[in-house]
């Protein structure tokens, strides 16, 4: 199967590089207020069974369709159009990319305008409504992304570290004076059932699991693929999980911002919070206007029209209170990406025997497929509150496949 985006073995990377790029991807606020979500509804050893169970079932899929890649040099919509059409494939996952950039986008702008507006009022005593920083610095990213972003590749530098000394910081105050006896006698107020605590954590990186073809297609074997994807995902996310977990449990709230100003943190800690939120929701604009422009087709010379439909429709959300919804926008995510791996899956280690030259690309709509999927997403969102149902983005991986399976073998028999 030959495709333009195929990759050299000269291009082959590490598997340590790798790996460094999935770590970089959980550093970030949205593990922090998930741990803090989870904080709030689960005991300490819970919060990590949960983390355990999520990033396990991302990490299973992520390394499945991580070793298609890797063997083809493939990126991931590539090989997903052998089982959506070319079409389908570029449909889909565009709006699957859309719906998570332009959500996370709102999230952000919330909580770096609830930020802002707490260092505002920390500097000054002037309170400013959240929603009105959140509109101010949506338009701001936007901009930034729209027009431009070289600057804050500087900026991220000075961000990251940052952020990251403030947490530690954070850490160090909420366990002195009393913050340890906090979480030893913590008994969450309203209990969250396991099986909601494993979607979520699923839901944080279920697009870079099933995207992460992207990247994995550059490592040198299917045993580096493993080794990066989970030596990359689950120390990081662990650690940013029960940061969040622990700041929230002593705090009381999940919302980022409020955790740090119910700490103590100084004001300065927020400006490192929203630095933290400017640099990478610029990202999700950008690549909210990407995923914009392929879902219709926009060329090149509108794609700061899509961009610029992206980052408002984010704002619009983030005025609107998307952050008061940020565990229903979770089980979104949870419900419709992860099907995508499991058809993706189906096709290539079931029927293909996980052999490239059995891998087709097929051109426009392959209706099997996107049947398999669409069956895989309705059976994750509808049984991912049930617990006896087991856990809905599994459920739905393996709906996906087995629906697939079948379609595909019946087909072929009627062709006999």
């Amino acid at each position: 199967m030959e495709d333009k985006y195929e990759i050299k073995e000269s291009e082959r990377q590490s598997w340590l590089s790798l790996a460094m790029i999935w770590t970089g991807s959980m550093i970030c606020i949205p593990c922090l207020m998930i741990g803090g979500v989870l904080g709030a509804g689960l005991s300490l050893s819970g919060v990590i069974l949960a983390v355990l169970a999520g990033y396990g079932i991302v990490c299973l899929y992520m390394c499945l369709v991580g070793m298609e890649s890797c063997d083809t040099g493939l990126p991931t919509v590539s090989m997903a159009s052998a089982v959506l059409g070319e079409k389908g494939a570029q449909f889909i996952i565009s709006l699957m990319l859309a719906i998570a950039c332009v959500g996370w986008f709102g999230i952000q702008s919330a909580v770096c305008g609830e930020s802002f507006s707490a260092m505002v009022a920390g500097f000054t005593g002037f309170e400013i409504p959240s929603w009105i920083s959140s509109i101010f610095w949506g338009l701001v990213m936007l901009l930034t992304a729209v027009y431009g972003y070289n600057g804050l590749k500087i900026l991220n530098f000075i961000a990251v570290p940052a952020l990251l000394i403030v947490l530690a910081y954070s850490m160090f105050l909420a366990l002195s004076g009393g913050g340890l006896e906090t979480i030893k006698t913590f008994s969450p107020s309203s209990q969250m059932s396991f099986i909601s605590a494993v979607s979520m954590v699923v839901a944080s990186f279920a697009l870079g699991g099933v995207i992460s073809g992207d990247y994995s297609r550059y490592a040198k074997s299917r045993k580096d693929v493993v080794k990066s994807t989970v030596l990359g995902v689950f120390p990081s996310g662990m650690v940013m999980m029960l940061i969040g977990a622990i700041l929230s449990i002593v705090t009381g709230q999940y919302d980022i911002s409020l955790v740090l100003a119910a700490v103590g943190v100084p004001a300065l800690g927020l400006v490192a919070l929203v630095l933290a939120t400017w640099t990478t929701n610029v990202t999700n604009a950008y690549s909210g206007g990407l995923a914009v422009s392929n879902l219709f087709g926009f060329g090149e010379d509108r794609f700061k029209v899509s961009c610029a439909v992206a980052g408002v429709i984010g704002t619009i959300l983030a005025a609107a209170g998307l952050l008061s919804e940020f565990e229903f926008f979770l089980n979104i995510l949870s419900a419709l990406i992860p099907p995508i791996a499991g058809v993706m899956i189906a096709s290539y280690w079931i029927l293909g025997k996980g052999r490239k030259e059995n891998l087709r690309q097929k051109e426009g709509w392959y209706i099997p497929g996107i049947i398999s999927f669409a069956a895989g997403a309705v059976v994750a969102y509808v049984t991912g509150s049930i617990a006896v149902f087991l856990i809905g983005p599994v459920n739905g991986i393996v709906v996906s496949m087995i629906v697939y399976v079948v379609l595909e073998k019946t087909m072929k028999k009627g062709e006999v």
